[in-house]
């Protein structure tokens, strides 16, 4: 399971001196006992706060933070960044974005999430802590090039030893479709909030659909989980199932 990495700087900037957002509520409380290592408080309070401000877009970023299922909680950033852009906690959310999608090396992904912080927010002060070298793929420094030249090459029988890549169990089966324009549109969708997806042709009873998936997970509860934040954000009913 993919979970958000703990970045002191970017609590103390939530912490720090802000606009005052009158209609939504007062989450700072909450960061502090994150802050302080009393997350089981958080999370307790967090409960009644879904119950009495369901919509509200600082409880949503309140969730977001404490949502250790890295997926979900992009999930959650990204709704927060499309249905209330003015709020007050949007440019955080987007900044989480960033941060999960460079944690786990899709540097080009994290690329067009800061882009999107410096367009949509250039006196964002998250701005500076996540501007810096995203490398290109397959990029190397001066200094590694001339080092790679004089090392000789490696047998090809140490390729044994990379590092092995994760072992994803399930997936989400979101929709399957006759036309393959509507499959396309819907792939589109999930990319675009920065899920991954594909697609694959399946003919049945001599009929060819083509099969969108969304996500991809360890076990089953944490396609199930994603599973419902999909549901509502797309308006769509799919179901978990094993990855061939």
């Amino acid at each position: 399971m993919v979970k958000f990495l703990k970045i002191v700087p970017f609590i103390l900037l939530l912490l720090a001196p802000a606009v005052t957002y009158s209609q939504e509520v007062n989450i700072i409380p909450y960061l502090k006992q994150i802050e302080a290592g009393e997350k089981g408080k958080a999370v307790d309070a967090l409960k009644d706060l879904k119950d009495e401000y369901p919509d509200d877009p600082s409880v949503m970023f309140l969730d977001g933070v404490l949502t250790e299922n890295g997926q979900n909680a992009v999930a959650i950033f990204k709704t927060i960044i499309d249905k209330y852009p003015k709020s007050r906690y949007a440019d955080a959310s987007l900044y989480r974005i960033y941060s999960y999608y460079y944690a786990l090396g899709l540097y080009q992904t994290s690329k067009k999430f800061l882009a999107q912080l410096k367009r949509e927010y250039p006196q964002s002060p998250y701005i500076q802590i996540a501007e810096k070298k995203i490398p290109a793929k397959d990029e190397v420094s001066g200094e590694d090039k001339v080092e790679k030249e004089r090392r000789p090459e490696k047998p090809k029988t140490e390729n044994k030893n990379k590092t092995k890549k994760t072992d994803y169990k399930f997936t989400i089966q979101a929709g399957a479709f006759s036309n393959s324009d509507n499959a396309a549109s819907l792939k589109k969708s999930f990319s675009d909030a920065g899920f991954f997806s594909e697609t694959q042709e399946k003919n049945v009873a001599g009929t060819s659909f083509t099969i969108v998936y969304v996500g991809k997970f360890l076990n089953e509860d944490e396609a199930r989980n994603f599973l419902e934040v999909i549901k509502q954000r797309f308006q769509i009913s799919g179901r978990v199932v094993p990855i061939n």
